[in-house]
């Protein structure tokens, strides 16, 4: 009994030693009012097509001190997907591309955060369509601010370009000159503003 005791104050020891660092970084909820989670995909070779996620939500754990050691979670309903057109947002929806009844979300998870010349870049797990590929995420980060409401808000801006067949993501219409009807890269853009909770 006696060394059990032992042994669990010299875990509680370690535990307390570990929480400065830890427990330093301050937790943001992202704001889905003030949020954009946004795409764009080439259509006929010509031209861009453009749409967002409408359900997301996630956290931000900010470490204000050394901006290395905060992170970010993420999840987007991907049946939320809008571009503005019924019939293609139902195509996008089905098991030609993001088959949202068997994928229903889209995640993203940060490993790290890394310094890289006057940015950062949070590194981390994006899985889409039920596949998880280790991306770079590229951000700027916007600052803090005290709201007429009294809340501290953070702003994050992100993006990244993907190639959607990475992703199991295949569907493969072509036009008669060779050209595809939707692109393979997929440029993903984020405007977030989160608040401390």
């Amino acid at each position: 009994m006696r060394r059990t005791v032992v042994t669990a104050l010299a875990a509680l020891v370690v535990v307390a030693a570990a929480a400065p660092e830890a427990w330093s970084a301050d937790r943001y909820k992202i704001d889905p009012v003030h949020t954009f989670v946004g795409f764009a995909v080439r259509h006929l070779v010509i031209s861009k097509v453009r749409g967002q996620f409408n359900e997301f939500s996630g956290t931000i754990l900010y470490d204000e001190d050394d901006i290395t050691k905060s992170s970010v979670a993420i999840t987007i309903k991907a049946a939320s997907i809008d571009t503005r057109h019924a019939k293609r947002d139902s195509d996008l929806r089905s098991p030609d591309f993001l088959d949202v009844k068997r994928f229903p979300t889209i995640t993203f998870r940060s490993s790290r955060v890394e310094k890289r010349g006057e940015g950062y870049v949070a590194v981390g797990t994006l899985t889409i369509h039920g596949v998880p590929r280790e991306v770079e995420l590229p951000f700027t980060l916007l600052g803090t601010v005290r709201d007429p409401w009294g809340n501290t808000r953070i702003g994050v801006e992100a993006a990244l370009t993907i190639n959607r067949k990475d992703f199991g993501i295949v569907w493969d219409g072509r036009m008669d000159n060779g050209g595809l009807v939707v692109g393979n890269k997929v440029e993903i853009t984020i405007a977030a503003e989160a608040i401390k909770s």
